[in-house]
């Protein structure tokens, strides 16, 4: 079962992008959602450090991966051409617009396993723009064609645990700056220390590289050496790291699930020393790359969290259909009847708003959509949540144990309301722009 398809220009694709769209559609059914079980059966027999390992890893995604690739499904993400250096074979067949490719995403959140099977999933989209968009030649060569390959994976280390990272201004990892006179010559080098967690990806046994937010520290230098910069949002750097140099402290488990092979984990970075070659576009640029960073992936994530509340969603209305309760099927009950209708409601608000946010990224850049950014971050997880969590409550005792993914799309995302930020965050932010926006207009009628 599927929902039926929309006639909303919002929902309208070129017809290539159709094809693609088709194509994806079948990946998604013919072997992500049967390799699910196969994927699972693998990890139950590890326990404890063993599902942080190379041999942890199901070797079913490696398959599913080359399946991808030749079907034209790789790197669907990238917004626009790579640079002249890069070999052609790692660009997508067609480079999709911001709206066009949320379209896609709604696909592969069906299943857990497309995004990372088509290297299209998070935290290594958001880091390959990164370094696309800010990295030198350097940077992209040495880590962006192998995160384009597949080869490895990466993480992106903001949130800490001793600050309430809602305010990145909080941040407490310091990035020290150091210039040691050598021969003649000035060397300048970094020091960064500090904690983090909720590094998702860190656990992964192929994660090679961390993006790490730090705030600059000068107290090193004289003050002839220090840069004049007062304001609070333009202390922060951001510095690639290579993993080995991260000391893991501890799996992190959301709701119970540790997410292995790929998981999250709180670390420490004991005085790692680094020098000029690792900061990405330059000091006190980070919140200029964080917001880069966060603008489109927002939509993969929203798109992403659709399309797996509408496969609750079919999973509820089938579970309705099936049994029966008082000598009747549960969809011809009321109670049922009005969380299936709600349910609809739900998901199309959710995908159009998403959309449309999209769209308006598309035609006016992300600026101009950042009231729309900040209300999907928070509206579209809410209402993925509740038709998820209404898919459990028909299902009954099944909808919260292994035999359905409904636990575990559960889980995930309730997480999503606080790992995209909290909402009241989000909240916040819109308030404050629809405020000024009528203040801007009672103004003008003045």
């Amino acid at each position: 079962m599927s929902l039926p398809i929309s006639s909303s220009p919002l929902e309208e694709l070129r017809p290539k992008v159709q094809e693609l769209k088709t194509k994806l559609e079948t990946f998604v059914r013919d072997h992500c959602l049967p390799a699910e079980q196969v994927y699972e059966q693998h990890m139950q027999c590890r326990t404890g450090k063993d599902r942080w390992t190379v041999d942890a890893i199901p070797p079913i995604m490696e398959k599913l991966k080359q399946e991808a690739k030749r079907l034209g499904l790789w790197n669907l993400f990238l917004p626009h051409r790579l640079p002249d250096f890069m070999p052609a074979d790692l660009s997508p067949l067609q480079y999709l617009s911001n709206r066009e490719y949320g379209i896609l995403c709604e696909v592969m959140g069906r299943s857990f396993l497309c995004p990372e099977a088509c290297n299209c999933s998070a935290p290594d989209t958001g880091n390959m723009e990164v370094l696309l968009k800010h990295g030198n030649e350097a940077q992209q060569r040495l880590y962006l064609e192998p995160l384009l390959r597949g080869t490895i994976r990466s993480a992106f280390l903001m949130t800490e645990p001793d600050v309430a990272s809602s305010d990145a201004t909080n941040i407490e990892t310091q990035l020290t700056k150091k210039v040691i006179v050598s021969k003649g010559k000035q060397i300048v080098r970094y020091v960064l220390s500090g904690k983090k967690w909720w590094s998702t990806g860190a656990m992964d046994p192929r994660c090679k590289v961390a993006l790490v937010l730090a705030k600059m520290d000068y107290s090193h230098l004289s003050e002839k050496e220090r840069p004049n910069k007062n304001a609070i949002h333009g202390a922060h750097t951001v510095v690639l790291v290579p993993m080995e140099k991260v000391k893991v402290v501890r799996a992190l488990t959301v709701f119970g699930y540790d997410d292995a092979p790929h998981g999250h984990a709180e670390v420490q970075l004991d005085n790692i020393d680094l020098d000029e070659s690792c900061i990405i576009l330059g000091e006190g640029r980070g919140f200029e790359i964080a917001q880069s960073r966060l603008g489109p992936g927002r939509i993969h994530h929203c798109m992403r969290a659709v399309g797996l509340a509408a496969r609750c969603y079919e999973l509820m209305i089938e579970r309705s259909i099936s049994r029966e309760t008082f000598g009747k099927r549960l969809c011809q009950h009321g109670g049922c009847q009005e969380m299936i209708a709600d349910s609809r409601a739900d998901l199309e608000c959710a995908r159009l708003l998403t959309l449309s946010c999209a769209s308006t990224i598309d035609n006016l850049g992300a600026h101009q959509a950042r009231d729309q950014i900040a209300l999907i971050k928070y509206a579209v997880p809410e209402l993925a949540f509740r038709v998820i969590d209404r898919a459990v409550q028909v299902h009954g005792g099944a909808g919260v144990c292994q035999d359905h993914p409904l636990a575990r799309a559960l889980a995930g995302m309730r997480t999503l309301r606080i790992a995209d930020g909290p909402d009241a965050v989000h909240k916040r932010t819109v308030a404050r722009m629809e405020v000024r926006k009528s203040l801007k207009t009672s103004r003008s009628r003045l």
